[in-house]
């Protein structure tokens, strides 16, 4: 990258090269990018501009291809309770143990991207999940539907964060919310496809055609991704899967040297490509530093409580439809599509007001908070008790239950140091994987314990309740708490 050919505003990645931007390239600098540049065919063009859409499609496409069985498990509750013969404990325990290996796959693979090209990071765990969906189509029982739901967690580790990593890079504040949002959506609207296809499908030709569908989506997930991902033009990485990105000019301001590494012809800084190494207990002073940001325990709070509200609306709404209000499968399963695409609606409207809030990004996540306390308060009365009800409420649970994601995600990227982005997303997304996997099953223990669905709406609108006032008395925290 030379002063003429400057970025085009929207392409600053927000790793450690964003802040070139704002500086005058010295013309002594060009030999120094001498490391092959990213080989996409808009990346030194004006075209530039545009490519950012394309990676913001297909990031959003593989992030639903590969969550796309995963997502469908609730859909499918009422087949697999009747024909496998489960509680909604052991239900609720199939959607955990599909999310109990990113609980360190999370930290692993935020590391990862730190590391290497998101294009191998993110289509190799899609692969994974097309693998293990596969081998899960030829298997059968409980006990191995379990385990093959454990090796798809360890490749769904690499989507959420890489994916997230991957839009951010691209998109500038002031658009980073929206694309975010629009990129999150693809979860949502992964479970709404997968409710409307794989209920059809297993109930005619069996659940090992619907393992067989998940594996065929998330291979065309990774293909895709592989295929069509190239980092911003301002980033300086070979395209090689064992290549770590450096930035375009590493004596800036943009990758301050330490006064243990002075730039010398000797040292590793003053070499082409490069990046210098921090001493492991440097490193490990730095992840405990993110730790203990404010802004970064703000999250996983809130993080924690509304995951929870998810994992209750996708794993008991069919469930409830059909016990209370005696809906049958079929219109049970349609009412979870609409309120996947409610979520999907959400994770794109919410994030883009997040773009626009003076108070900050945690706004947007305070009032889906309080959305979703309400929605829960008002299944409990006899509202959510009729069909016509109980379909409102949990479309509008869909909306700010599931649509809080965009502007969450977008508020711990630019809470996250710039350097360590991948892993304070792995690291907050990683906190929220407790709640993934111990939320469902407890949620259908709860319900099969008391024999019904009040008490479990009302724990998860008391705890949402009280993450809400704890949050909301902290004061404002870096970047995603500033005014605009």
């Amino acid at each position: 990258m030379t002063g003429r050919n400057p970025p085009a505003a929207g392409d600053v990645a927000t790793a450690p090269a964003a802040p070139t931007t704002t500086f005058a390239t010295p013309a002594v600098a060009a030999p120094a990018t001498a490391g092959p540049t990213v080989a996409a065919p808009d990346a030194a063009t004006p075209r530039s501009g545009r490519y950012r859409w394309v990676v913001l499609g297909i990031a959003t496409f593989t992030q639903a291809a590969s969550c796309f069985f995963v997502q469908g498990i609730g859909a499918m509750g009422v087949l697999l309770r009747r024909d496998l013969h489960l509680s909604t404990a052991q239900l609720g325990l199939l959607l955990s143990a599909a999310q109990l290996v990113p609980l360190v796959g999370l930290l692993v693979a935020g590391e990862l991207l730190d590391r290497y090209n998101e294009r191998w990071v993110v289509g190799i765990g899609a692969g994974v999940v097309a693998a293990g969906l596969t081998a899960g189509s030829l298997v059968q029982g409980y006990g191995a539907l379990l385990l093959v739901l454990l090796v798809v967690g360890a490749g769904y580790s690499t989507a959420q964060p890489g994916g997230s990593k991957s839009v951010a890079s691209w998109f500038d504040p002031s658009r980073r919310g929206l694309a975010m949002g629009i990129r999150q959506a693809g979860l949502p609207l992964a479970g709404a496809l997968a409710a409307a296809v794989l209920p059809t499908l297993a109930e005619a030709f069996g659940l090992r055609a619907a393992f067989a569908a998940g594996g065929a989506v998330a291979l065309l997930g990774a293909v895709v991704f592989m295929g069509f991902y190239r980092q911003p033009p301002t980033v300086n990485a070979p395209d090689t899967p064992g290549s770590s990105a450096a930035p375009a000019d590493p004596v800036t301001p943009a990758d301050p040297v330490t006064p243990a590494d002075p730039v010398t012809p000797n040292t590793p800084a003053a070499l082409p490509g490069r990046k210098p190494r921090d001493p492991l207990a440097s490193q490990l002073g730095d992840r405990v530093r993110i730790l203990r940001e404010p802004a970064l325990v703000k999250a996983v709070l809130s993080g924690l409580t509304l995951v929870s509200v998810h994992c209750g609306v996708g794993v008991l709404t069919a469930l409830y439809l059909h016990d209370v209000t005696s809906l049958g499968a079929g219109p049970a399963a349609a009412v979870l599509v609409v309120t996947q695409c409610a979520g999907a609606a959400g994770r794109i409207c919410l994030a883009a007001w997040s773009d626009r809030s003076r108070s900050g990004r945690y706004t947007p996540v305070m009032t889906c908070m309080a959305a979703a306390v309400a929605g829960m308060a008002a299944l409990i009365t006899p509202l959510g008790q009729s069909p016509v009800g109980a379909c409102v409420l949990f479309a509008w649970l869909g909306f700010f239950g599931i649509g809080w994601y965009g502007p969450w995600v977008a508020y711990v990227a630019e809470s996250a140091p710039p350097e360590r982005t991948g892993f304070a997303l792995g690291l907050a997304m990683a906190a929220t994987q407790i709640a993934v996997v111990l939320v469902p099953p407890a949620l259908g223990l709860l319900k099969d314990s008391v024999h019904g669905f009040a008490p479990v709406w009302g724990v998860l609108a008391a705890v949402t309740t009280l993450a809400l006032v704890v949050t909301a008395v902290c004061g404002p925290t870096r970047s995603g708490d500033s005014s605009r």
